[in-house]
C-alpha cells in the first residue's frame, strides 16, 4: 500500500516504431558526512537492531501526517515507499531525532513493468543505485526498504522478481554496509517467505504489510519457512479485501474507535515480545480515500488524532496520552438502511470523550464509490451531498437521501476541541435504476500529475486501459534516457511494424467514460 503519488501523464497512444519520453519530477540532493551505523545483530533468542553500537527496537509508522506528533507518541522512525523527496524526509527526521527506513520503489507487473525485460530490470538497477550513492551517508537513515508489494498478490515467486531484489540488496551491501536490506511483501502467502530464502541472501530483514492476520503473523510467518528477522511494515484493521460484504456488496467500516483495537493486537501478538521481531511500521500516519475516506487513515485531513494514534502513543512510550480521543460507542439507524429515492432517513449516535469535554459532531453525506483501486492505490473523492443533512446534533441526525440510486455513506465525525478526534460511518443504499450523477468534472491544472519519482508507489491514475495490439507495447517507468526534468521518464516502445497499441492512465479502473 501507498499514500500518494505525482507523475505528468494521463494518455498515451503509440504508432509504430514510436518512443515517447515522459516528464517525471526528480528527487533533491541531499549529502551528509556522518552515517549512521545500524546492523541486524544474532541474539540468544532470535535477533535485534543495533544503531550507533546501542539495541533500537523500531517503533514507527508510514505516511504524510506530522512528524512532530510521532515523535511526541513516543515513535522513532518513518518509512518511506520510495526516494523521491528523500533529502528533505532524512534532514526533517534528523532534526527530530527520528530514523528513516528509506524505500526505494520497485515496479509492479499490473502497472506495466516487466522483469524479463533486460532494460527494464537494469534502469531499475541504475535509479536505486544512484539514490544509494546521495543518501547513504544520512545520520537519520536507518535501512533500505527494496520494493513494496512487486511481488504481486498471488504465490510471489516469480525468480525473476527476487533476482532483481537480490542484485539491489548484493549492490547496497558493497555501497552502503552500515545500514541493512529490507524487502516488503505482502503478506506470507504463496511462496514468497521461500523465494526470499532461496533467491535473496543479501536480504537481512523480511518486511511484511498485514492487516487482518496481524496477530497470527509470528506463527504463519515460521510455518511459512521464514528464520530471517521481520517487520510488519503495515498494520492496522483488516483491509477491504479481507472483509466481510453487506447485503447490497459493500463493506460496513469499523468506528474509529473500533479499529484501534486492530492495532493493539497486532502489535501486542506480533511485535511485542517476538524473538525474530525488529518492530514496525503502523500504517497510515494520516489519511488517505481508499475504500472509503477514512478506512485507513489514522487522523483526519484536518491533522486531528484518531484513537490509533492515542493506541501506539501508549504501546510505543508506555503511558497514555493525557488527553484521548473521544470514543463512539455506537452509530446506528433507527429504520431500513435500503430505501427509496429521496426518502428521509434518521441515524442516532453514543459518543463520548473521556475526559468530559463537550464534543462536537459533523454529519456528511458521501457517496459509496463502486469501484476500488489495487494494491494501494489512491483513489478519487467521492462527492459529498451537505444540503441532504436537514437536522443534526451531537446525538442523531435526519438525512434527505439524493433521488439517484446507489450506494451512500453517512459519516459522523466527533471533535473534542483539543485535537482528539472520533469517526464512523453508516453504509447506504437507495433503491432505483438510475446511478448517482457524475461528478461534475472541473478543469485540470496543467501540467497535470499523476505519478512521482516513486516515493509514495501508487498514481491516482494507472495504467490499466490497454488496446489495440498490447502485446507490442513495452512499459519503462523508470528510463534514464533524456529525462526532461528528474532522474527518470516514463518511456513507452511500440515493437510491432504493423497495427498499432495503446494505454489509458485511468481513475478509476476501466472506467472508459460515456
Amino acid at each position: 500500500m501507498k499514500p500518494t503519488l505525482k507523475r505528468p501523464l494521463t494518455y498515451l497512444l503509440a504508432g509504430v516504431g514510436t518512443v515517447l519520453p515522459l516528464v517525471m519530477h526528480g528527487p533533491l540532493a541531499f549529502g551528509q558526512a556522518s552515517p549512521s551505523v545500524v546492523h541486524v545483530v544474532k541474539a540468544e533468542n532470535g535477533y535485534r537492531l543495533e544503531r550507533d553500537g546501542k539495541p533500537f527496537f523500531v517503533k514507527g509508522a508510514g505516511g504524510d501526517a506530522s512528524k512532530e506528533l510521532l515523535r511526541d507518541a513516543g515513535g522513532n522512525s518513518i518509512r518511506t515507499w520510495g526516494t523521491d523527496n528523500l533529502g528533505p524526509v532524512l534532514e526533517q527526521a534528523q532534526k527530530l531525532g527520528l530514523t528513516v527506513t528509506a524505500g526505494i520503489w520497485l515496479g509492479h507487473k499490473e502497472q506495466g513493468f516487466h522483469y524479463d525485460d533486460p532494460a527494464q530490470v537494469a534502469a531499475q538497477f541504475e535509479t536505486a543505485r544512484k539514490a544509494v550513492e546521495q543518501y547513504h551517508n544520512s545520520p537519520a537513515l536507518l535501512m533500505w526498504g527494496i520494493g513494496n508489494e512487486m511481488e504481486g498478490y498471488a504465490k510471489g515467486d516469480d525468480p525473476a522478481v527476487w533476482t532483481a531484489v537480490e542484485k539491489i540488496a548484493a549492490m547496497i551491501k558493497k555501497l552502503d554496509p552500515n545500514h541493512p536490506t529490507m524487502t516488503v511483501i505482502a503478506e506470507v502467502g504463496g511462496n514468497k517467505v521461500a523465494s526470499i530464502n532461496k533467491f535473496c541472501p543479501d536480504i537481512d530483514i523480511v518486511g511484511i504489510n498485514s492487516y487482518a492476520g496481524g496477530p497470527s503473523l509470528p506463527g504463519r510467518y515460521k510455518a511459512a519457512g521464514g528464520t530471517k528477522p521481520y517487520i510488519i511494515t503495515e498494520y492496522g484493521q483488516a483491509g477491504t479485501w479481507e472483509s466481510t460484504k453487506n447485503s447490497w456488496g459493500v463493506i460496513p467500516e469499523p468506528t474509529s474507535t473500533e479499529k484501534a483495537v486492530s492495532y493493539r493486537k497486532t502489535y501486542e501478538k506480533a511485535v511485542e515480545n517476538q524473538p525474530l521481531c525488529l518492530g514496525s511500521y503502523a500504517f497510515a500516519w494520516g489519511n488517505k480515500q481508499e475504500a472509503t475516506a477514512t478506512w485507513f487513515g489514522m487522523l483526519l485531513p484536518d491533522g486531528s488524532r484518531l484513537a490509533a494514534v492515542d493506541t501506539m502513543t501508549e504501546l510505543w512510550s508506555g503511558k497514555a496520552p493525557s488527553n484521548r480521543c473521544p470514543a463512539i460507542h455506537t452509530l446506528k439507524l433507527t429504520g431500513p438502511d435500503q430505501v427509496d429515492p429521496g426518502a428521509t432517513i434518521k441515524a442516532t449516535l453514543d459518543a463520548a470523550d473521556p475526559q468530559g469535554d463537550p464534543v462536537k459532531v459533523t454529519w456528511v453525506l458521501q457517496a459509496d464509490p463502486d469501484t476500488h483501486g489495487v494494491g494501494g492505490v489512491t483513489e478519487a473523492s467521492p462527492p459529498t451531498y451537505p444540503d441532504a443533512i436537514i437536522k443534526s446534533s451531537s446525538r442523531d441526525a435526519e438525512v434527505k437521501m439524493p433521488g439517484y440510486g446507489g450506494g451512500y455513506r453517512l459519516f459522523a465525525y466527533v471533535r473534542n476541541g483539543h485535537n482528539g478526534a472520533a469517526v464512523g460511518n453508516i453504509p447506504l443504499f437507495v433503491k432505483g435504476d438510475s446511478d448517482t450523477p457524475p461528478t461534475p468534472s472541473k478543469k485540470a491544472l496543467l501540467p497535470l500529475v499523476v505519478y512521482d519519482e516513486g516515493e509514495h508507489g501508487n498514481p491516482s491514475f494507472i495504467p490499466a486501459g490497454y488496446m489495440g495490439n498490447v502485446k507490442a507495447l513495452k512499459m519503462d517507468p523508470a528510463c534514464t534516457d533524456n529525462p526532461h526534468s528528474g532522474k527518470t521518464c516514463l518511456r513507452a516502445d511500440y515493437t510491432a511494424n504493423d497495427n498499432w497499441g495503446g494505454v489509458v492512465w485511468q481513475s478509476p479502473v476501466n472506467d472508459w467514460g460515456d
